[in-house]
């Protein structure tokens, strides 16, 4: 069966089931779209290591795997999610040490997760994307019939709460004032504060 390479296009608040997300995965020939629903947390964590400004003051779960695989020269080749039963997305862990390479089962979300902090690339098989994959609009200038189909896709700088993270509430303050804000939202571990302060930065510097 040939491998399809995937890309994180963005994750959104799911509308149907409550504290859920959806994590939307890209084709990365083609135009179809994998959606996986996942929880708040692996969401954060997935989302934390997108965003490249934002580092924890402490690791998250992903990030001591992280830190204990570099520490026993582990090294994370690829993510492969292998199967789809019943609604529910399986992943394998392609992991190599001293030449040697192992398989390790594991959720999508976490494999995910751990793929994005070890740089490593994203694959399903073409019979999971044909059965699964659609096609999804995430043009904001399209019709409100067809976006209501569907939930609201996000950006990968948007991940973190219920509602689009725009930067609302915080455009009184000066840039010295966001920054030192930014980095006491990163200390207290308030990462959805953090992304909205960011964005609010990136609207004044673009």
């Amino acid at each position: 069966m040939s491998l399809v390479k995937l890309t994180i296009k963005g994750i959104s608040y799911s509308q149907t089931q409550n504290g859920a997300y959806a994590l939307i995965l890209n084709e990365v020939d083609g135009e179809r779209k994998l959606p996986i629903v996942i929880g708040a947390f692996e969401a954060q964590s997935i989302a934390i290591a997108l965003e490249k400004e934002i580092k924890p003051p402490r690791p998250l779960t992903h990030d001591l795997f992280k830190n204990f695989a570099d520490r026993f020269d582990i090294v994370v080749k690829q993510v492969i999610i292998h199967k789809l039963v019943d609604g529910v997305f399986f992943s394998s862990i392609i992991c190599e040490r001293d030449k040697i390479e192992e398989i390790i089962d594991a959720r999508t979300s976490d494999a995910i997760a751990l793929a994005l902090r070890f740089s490593a690339p994203i694959f399903t098989y073409k019979n999971i994307l044909d059965k699964a994959g659609i096609y999804l609009n995430i043009n904001p200038s399209e019709t409100e019939t067809e976006g209501a189909a569907t939930d609201d896709v996000l950006s990968p700088t948007q991940t973190f709460g219920t509602e689009s993270v725009s930067g609302e509430g915080y455009s009184q303050y000066s840039l010295q004032e966001l920054n030192e804000m930014l980095e006491g939202a990163v200390q207290n571990e308030d990462y959805e504060k953090a992304a909205k302060i960011r964005d609010e930065i990136s609207k004044r510097e673009s």
